[in-house]
């Protein structure tokens, strides 16, 4: 069957062998070195089973009725045979449909050869041993049976004989898969009917009724697995003649559909949509940025086991007013868009993580901050779209009983981003803004890719309500950024022209489409805000990065959304001149920045914070405390609330303590004072916290969407790939007819070896063909000591070496001569 194929495939043109290796990527990773490797590997398990994961369910069908009409003699079908088949149900496909099903087969080489005599792939069989989900034929189970089924007549009547209990079981076996297990007692219970008692058996239903699984093996209708002489292995099959009757009122491949299911759910208001999804957005945007604020005021430290603990977990989800799937979903999506890491601290191990790793904000994050709101957004998006990580399993339980923790190594699963496009996918095809339902989605899958979804209701579902939550989504609807981002996605990777992602987002830094078209939809950043009579300051939509920067300098966060409001207090305005404002920068800040005029209340305030502010001075004894104000110097040392730092007069105007000037600061604030810390020199020391980030990542988006997929190659490099491969080909078949010299030895009258060339006569045929630039069949053992032989162009012999071009790779080797053993002019 392989010199067959490998025949096959020889007489195909450049442009047909090409186009089988573009829709079997995986062909050529590792390039084939001749037609007949690549024959070996189109015929390998795994490789027809990738084929076969592509494939819908009609086409799917299309395939078990070739399988299924092969003759006997030599396993060969044709398509008119096929076409019969699959007509032959109570509602046949159109039989154009069914001949571009089978031309998508031969395509991809899961048929091949001539329509009158078309093969399949021996692989096929051990991929999916039963064709349409029916056994093998009696023939192969079991004489009796065989018999049986032998006479039509009797079998049906055999069939109509069973009793209910019997006659479910063999409906439920007829749908496939025809192989099913059975109770251990089940076998050796009497069968329904019979007048053996039989005590209670919980394996055989309680009371002694009887077994309808023993009824159908003795009526031989089902045949007991075989394992040497034992037929008690617990499983029984269907022969395929006995599913094919029960079959005969929906056509012996089941029901054939040839479209997609219909989806009853009626398009929404595509408006609608979007603005649900954007708003959405907004909120994902608003909470991760909060939620990496937190982790850089407070890193989470790393488990031994990696991730982040459920303490910390919990922490942060109360502290964002979020539940933890969320927590956890956002965390997942900022690592992987680089913008969280990993931070060595060494020496900061604790007993109850023992690990010297933080995880907070990278380097990548201050960039992330500067962009408008839809660029940031679109960084998320595209990577939860390419990461592979299962957010879903963090909670759960692993195989050792323990909880799956976010960001650790666990929740790794490489075929998440293929769910990912194939979910999505699904809801790109429907008409714009039409919200299936999540079992109307399962369906669509079901028949798209029904080997690749099978098993994967739960992953399917946790993809649509990621997707909600991250604001792809609006209202259950794909929306229209959401659409073109998912284009943009699949557009990169079926173009292929960049597989390592090594050129990916370096062209320009203009915005994608997507990032455009929710940029339309948000409201439009402000540089201003409202400034009211209580002190709070309302901002009419999303602040700009530079107002964004103030306002969390000058004013405590109320309560956020598309319209945040905040609130300016007297912690707020010392924090601000702590970080080096001056009160006149703050009066400027509010003159410039509010549509309302500044209230009185605000003008007072900020001067009455700011001349109390610095009036006490904090440097190194430990600390110092010095004032030019001698009275509130006394003050602060009569004051009970900093005996915990136990300050002493050095001077009228300078205390001094033995503690740190962190905590004689932090002291002094809390009992309600507003000092300042100086230098060496009297200078003030701005109080600007410092800004710790983990070194930089690289966001997963560079890499291809489908890490499982083979890098899929464009039209010219695959003509350069076939043309390699001829030329394997073309070398493979002339080393055969290499001269049995160079060989090193070879059938002789008296059946011994023929003697090679001496070795100062091959010197001389490799000198002379330097000179002629002739080819040359060479002769030598390698590294091994094993013996081989190469057609070349010998360039130049010196030192002891040979170079030589090889005429099937056309590169460059390097030849020792002592290794050499013969050496033919080639004809």
């Amino acid at each position: 069957m392989t010199t067959s194929l490998a025949d096959h495939l020889r007489s195909l043109p450049d442009e047909s062998l090409a186009a089988l290796l573009q829709l079997r990527p995986d062909l050529v990773v590792p390039v084939p070195a001749d037609v007949s490797a690549l024959a070996i590997r189109a015929q390998s398990r795994v490789s027809v089973a990738r084929a076969l994961d592509g494939l819908d369910q009609f086409t799917l069908q299309i395939l078990d009725a070739a399988r299924l009409t092969r003759s006997p003699d030599d396993a060969t079908t044709a398509t008119d045979t096929v076409l019969a088949m699959a007509t032959s149900g109570p509602q046949p496909p159109a039989p154009t449909a069914v001949r571009a099903a089978v031309g998508r087969l031969r395509a991809l080489f899961l048929l091949y050869g001539p329509e009158h005599a078309l093969q399949v792939l021996p692989a096929v069989d051990e991929v999916s041993p039963y064709p349409a989900g029916l056994g093998r034929p009696a023939a192969e189970l079991d004489p009796r049976t065989a018999a049986l089924c032998a006479d039509p007549a009797k079998l049906r009547r055999t069939v109509l004989a069973a009793p209910p209990s019997a006659r479910a079981i063999l409906d439920r076996l007829a749908a496939g898969p025809p192989v099913g297990s059975v109770p251990p007692g089940a076998l050796q219970a009497p069968p329904l009917g019979a007048a053996d008692p039989v005590l209670s058996d919980p394996t055989n239903g309680g009371a002694p009724t009887g077994s309808p699984v023993r009824w159908l093996v003795d009526n031989r209708l089902l045949v007991p697995a075989t394992t040497g002489s034992s037929t008690a292995s617990g499983t029984v099959e269907l022969p395929r003649e006995v599913g094919l009757l029960l079959r005969r009122d929906s056509g012996p491949l089941g029901p054939l559909r040839t479209s997609p299911p219909p989806v009853a759910a009626t398009p929404r208001e595509p408006k609608a949509v979007d603005s649900a999804g954007a708003g959405q957005a907004m909120e994902v945007v608003r909470n991760t940025e909060g939620l990496l604020e937190q982790l850089a005021d407070e890193p989470a430290p790393v488990l031994r086991s990696g991730g982040i603990g459920v303490r910390d977990l919990r922490r942060l989800a109360r502290t964002a007013g979020l539940d933890e799937p969320s927590t956890a979903l956002l965390l997942e999506v900022a690592y992987a868009a680089g913008l969280l890491g990993e931070l060595e601290m060494p020496g900061a191990t604790t007993g109850r993580y023992g690990a010297d790793q933080q995880v907070l904000p990278t380097g990548g994050y201050e960039v992330w901050r500067a962009g408008s709101l839809a660029q940031r957004w679109e960084q998320l998006a595209r990577a939860w779209l390419t990461m592979t990580r299962q957010v879903g399993l963090v909670g759960r339980r692993d195989e050792r009983d323990r909880p799956i923790a976010a960001l650790s190594s666990e929740a790794e699963r490489a075929s998440v981003p293929a769910t990912r496009r194939a979910v999505l996918g699904v809801l790109a095809d429907l008409e714009p803004a039409t919200a299936p339902t999540p079992e109307e989605v399962q369906e669509l899958l079901d028949w798209r890719a029904p080997r690749r979804s099978r098993g994967r209701d739960a992953a399917h579902r946790e993809v649509l309500a990621e997707a909600a939550q991250l604001g792809v989504t609006g209202l259950g609807a794909l929306t229209s950024y959401g659409r073109l981002l998912l284009g943009d996605l699949t557009s990169t990777d079926e173009r292929g022209d960049d597989p390592l992602g090594v050129h990916a987002d370096v062209e320009s830094g203009d915005p994608s489409s997507a990032a455009r078209a929710l940029d339309a939809l948000l409201p439009a950043p402000v540089d201003h805000f409202l400034v009211q009579a209580d002190l709070t300051v309302v901002v009419p939509g999303p602040p700009e990065p530079a107002l964004a920067v103030e306002l969390e300098a000058m004013t405590e966060l109320e309560s956020a959304g598309g319209a945040s409001v905040h609130r300016v207090t007297t912690a707020s305005v010392r924090r601000a001149l702590d970080s080096g404002y001056t009160a006149d920068d703050l009066h400027d800040v509010f003159r410039r920045r509010s549509r309302t005029p500044v209230p009185q209340g605000l003008t007072y305030l900020i001067d009455d914070v700011a001349r109390k502010h610095g009036g006490l001075r904090v440097g190194l004894a430990g600390a110092y405390l010095r004032s030019d104000d001698e009275t509130l110097i006394s003050e602060v040392l009569a004051d009970r609330r900093l005996e915990s730092v136990a300050l002493r007069r050095l001077a009228p105007t300078v205390l001094c303590t033995q503690y740190q000037v962190g905590r004689l600061l932090g002291a002094l604030r809390d009992a309600g004072y507003a000092p300042v810390q100086e230098d060496g020199t009297g200078s003030t020391v701005l109080a600007r916290p410092r800004i710790r980030r983990a070194p930089p990542r690289v966001s997963v988006t560079t890499r291809p969407i489908d890490p499982l997929a083979a890098p899929k190659l464009p039209m010219p490099r695959l003509l350069g790939v076939v043309e390699h491969i001829r030329r394997g080909d073309a070398a493979a078949r002339a080393a055969r007819r290499a001269p049995a010299v160079v060989r090193g030895g070879a059938p002789g009258l008296g059946g011994g070896p023929v003697p090679a060339h001496t070795h100062s006569e091959a010197l001389a045929v490799l000198q002379q063909a330097v000179r002629d630039k002739a080819l040359v069949w060479v002769g030598y053992v390698d590294a091994h000591g094993a013996t081989a032989s190469r057609l070349l162009k010998p360039v130049s012999i010196g030192a002891g070496y040979l170079r030589a071009e090889d005429e099937r790779t056309e590169m460059l080797h390097t030849f020792a001569l002592h290794r050499i053993t013969a050496a033919v002019v080639a004809d």
